[in-house]
């Protein structure tokens, strides 16, 4: 048995609801001639979500208040728009096995489903403790966070454990964001890390301080330059109860979160389609090196202008949305599509802070702003051979943001790093209103940049916030 599609989108994540949305407006398609293939039981959904408005002791985010496209201040696709719009959602279903040549997906219940198009959305997967020799993840007060059933087990976990401790094991994005959750739950808190200072692949140690210290403020106890080693369980329920690190320290433990690190979804397409960069390389087009199949998202390795062509896979939802966006349009209108351009970026919110960065953190750093202040605004830039190749700022309204994003783009000049210094975040206020040419920004859509300051100046720019903006309403700002 089988079923045949025109198009097929397999993974049901950010990506796969920015891309039905572009098909949407896009057309050139017929009912019936669409399918997403989603191994999760909903229609797709903002992931961010989960570890900010999803995780809120009160009025949490709530399906379907953050199916996408609601975070890039878009449409909300409910299952019902999918069928109004004739795109079939084939959910709760994962795919064992692809044959490319062949533009065939095995399904675990045994159906094959053809495409002429593949649109190749898996996202990546939360690596487990077990990768790396550790034992004992399953136990039911041990919490990773990636999908919905991942956010409904950490929830339940946090409802039994007001009052008491939690080991967040990493301290990345995930790691730092589910601890200020944890505390916003008023559970007591210990971060476990290895490297030196928290967010060690973008934060300089000067920003990972001014985080740390804050952090700490709210009853947070970094643990640094160390890993987790083992368990130590209660009989007969197997529950966790302490954490053993590698210098011997035992860590009380209610509950656990673990945030390592992700890994791609490439193993249905391994040694049939080229992989760099630990995803599925592609072109400008988000092309594969199979012609009817593309790539997008958390999966997909591609070039970027900015950085000389330089091949990147980034792990961010803004690259979700933008790189489906742009392969949708390629697939549809591949003479009019020039290839993607697409300006790095990541952000942040927790607590009451706010920052955003652009670029690559690659280069000199010159930091500046006040680092002492109640109300943080502050920053730093990246310069190599003389100009600007990445920006972080804390605290910035809208228009700030957007100048940090053009100098970025522009790679502005830097004559003076004492200077650049001294002026700070007026160097790219200045440099942004210069009448110099820009190459604009993919598909002429409003950068998704623009959105998110926008809603930082408006919405107080807290973790609440991000209830409100995921889970309770939609709003135009």
């Amino acid at each position: 048995m089988g079923r045949a599609f025109v198009y097929v989108v397999l993974g049901g994540g950010v990506a796969a609801g920015y891309a039905a949305l572009e098909f949407a407006r896009r057309g050139g398609y017929s009912r019936g001639e669409l399918c997403i293939i989603s191994e999760e039981a909903v229609a797709p959904y903002e992931r961010p979500a989960l570890s900010k408005g999803y995780l809120l002791p009160e009025d949490p985010a709530r399906l379907p208040g953050f199916h996408t496209c609601v975070g890039a201040n878009d449409e909300l696709l409910t299952t019902k728009w999918y069928k109004e719009q004739g795109i079939e959602l084939v959910l709760g279903t994962k795919v064992i096995s692809a044959d490319v040549r062949r533009k065939t997906l095995l399904t675990a219940t045994g159906e094959t489903i053809s495409y002429k198009t593949l649109i190749i959305a898996t996202g990546a997967r939360a690596l487990k403790l077990e990768e790396f020799g550790i034992s004992g993840s399953d136990a039911t007060n041990i919490c990773y966070l990636r999908s919905l059933d991942d956010a409904d087990k950490l929830v339940n976990a946090m409802s039994s454990c007001s009052g008491g401790n939690a080991v967040v094991i990493g301290g990345g994005y995930i790691g730092m964001e589910c601890a200020a959750a944890l505390v916003t739950n008023k559970i007591k808190v210990t971060m476990v890390f290895p490297e030196n200072h928290c967010m060690a692949r973008l934060f300089t140690q000067k920003i990972a301080e001014y985080y740390e210290s804050y952090y700490t403020s709210k009853g947070v106890t970094f643990t640094k330059g160390t890993v987790l080693t083992s368990f130590e369980k209660e009989d007969p329920t197997g529950k966790v109860t302490a954490v053993v690190l590698k210098d011997g320290k035992h860590l009380p433990a209610d509950m656990v979160v673990v945030g390592i690190g992700i890994r791609a979804n490439t193993s249905l397409f391994e040694g049939q389609l080229l992989m760099e960069k630990g995803g599925i390389k592609v072109n400008g087009q988000m092309q594969t090196s199979d012609s009817s199949v593309y790539a997008v998202g958390d999966v997909a390795a591609f070039p970027i202008k900015l950085f000389d062509g330089d091949t990147r896979r980034l792990e961010h939802v803004d690259s979700a949305r933008r790189t489906a966006r742009h392969a949708v349009a390629a697939i549809l209108e591949p003479s009019k599509t020039r290839d993607v351009d697409y300006l790095p970026f990541f952000y942040s919110r927790v607590f009451t802070l706010s920052w955003q960065f652009y670029g690559d953190n690659v280069g000199e750093v010159v930091h500046y702003g006040d680092f002492a202040s109640s109300s943080p605004s502050f920053g730093a830039y990246w310069i190599s051979k003389g100009r600007i190749t990445g920006a972080f700022l804390e605290g910035g309204s809208r228009e700030e943001y957007e100048a940090l994003s053009v100098v970025v783009r522009r790679k502005a000049k830097v004559s003076s790093m004492s200077e650049l210094e001294k002026q700070g975040l007026s160097f790219a206020i200045q440099e942004s209103k210069k009448d110099l040419p820009d190459s604009g920004v993919t598909l002429g859509e409003k950068p998704t940049f623009v959105w998110y300051a926008t809603a930082g100046v408006v919405a107080a720019v807290s973790i609440s916030a991000f209830g409100y903006w995921y889970g309770r309403k939609r709003r135009r700002w």
